[in-house]
């Protein structure tokens, strides 16, 4: 008979975590953690979810052995953070082909309106809207195509959220990626946590910008930006 691994019977969310305070970084609920999940993990991290899930169920009262419409809810439910609505803390960043700026662009490009879809730190309820992209080349900048700036932004927000956190994130991770002389980021959206609950106001909607390098310094080269963004001039 082999003796038993030492790990055997330890939740896997237990050892993701001991991996991550071991290497003293960071795991708030819009941080990335796919460094730290080893190959497997993700499925076993889904039956555990699923599991805590039905125990919310349970002691919500909600009778899933006799209620056809309930019976799968834990198991859908996990399946939906871990590989939909909360992917963006689980998978490694999308691969993004990057390419010289041969022709030294350096004009204004906008991309944009992206989609939005994320969910509230504080409630998991959702957050949807739009985002815009403007980025000021040089002769240095790394190129990157229109759709990698689509998957970025649904990497990032695609974990627990507050909006403006989330696109001071996304303001980092491009320029990180890109190198430009300047960036500048306006989001607008709708929190469920708002409308859904607490003072139940259905017609807002919060907008934030972020604006790095050139765009902090040139107001002129703002009010292009802006001006260029529909119904936001």
């Amino acid at each position: 008979m082999n003796p038993a691994h030492p790990d055997e019977g330890t939740p896997v969310s237990v050892k993701i975590r001991e991996r991550i305070v071991a290497a003293r970084k960071r795991f708030n609920a819009n941080d990335n953690i796919a460094e730290f999940i080893e190959p497997g993990e993700l499925e076993k991290l889904l039956d555990e979810v699923e599991g805590k899930m039905q125990g919310v169920l349970d002691s919500l009262i909600i009778h899933t052995d006799g209620d056809h419409n309930t019976q799968n809810t834990a198991r859908r439910v996990a399946k939906m953070y871990l590989n939909e609505v909360f992917k963006g803390r689980y998978v490694e960043q999308p691969p993004i082909t990057e390419f010289p700026n041969a022709e030294h662009l350096n004009e204004l490009m906008i991309v944009g309106p992206l989609t939005v879809r994320s969910a509230c730190s504080h409630h998991f309820c959702p957050v949807i809207g739009k985002i815009w992209i403007g980025v000021m080349p040089n002769e240095h900048t790394n190129v990157i195509g229109l759709s990698k700036y689509a998957r970025l932004v649904d990497w990032i927000m695609g974990r627990p959220q507050i909006q403006e956190e989330a696109v001071v994130q996304l303001a980092d991770l491009i320029m990180e990626k890109t190198q430009p002389d300047g960036l500048a980021i306006v989001m607008e959206a709708s929190h469920f946590c708002m409308s859904w609950r607490g003072v139940r106001e259905m017609d807002s909607k919060m907008i934030n910008s972020v604006m790095r390098g050139v765009f902090l310094k040139d107001s002129a080269l703002r009010r292009e930006f802006l001006s260029l963004i529909p119904g936001k001039n």
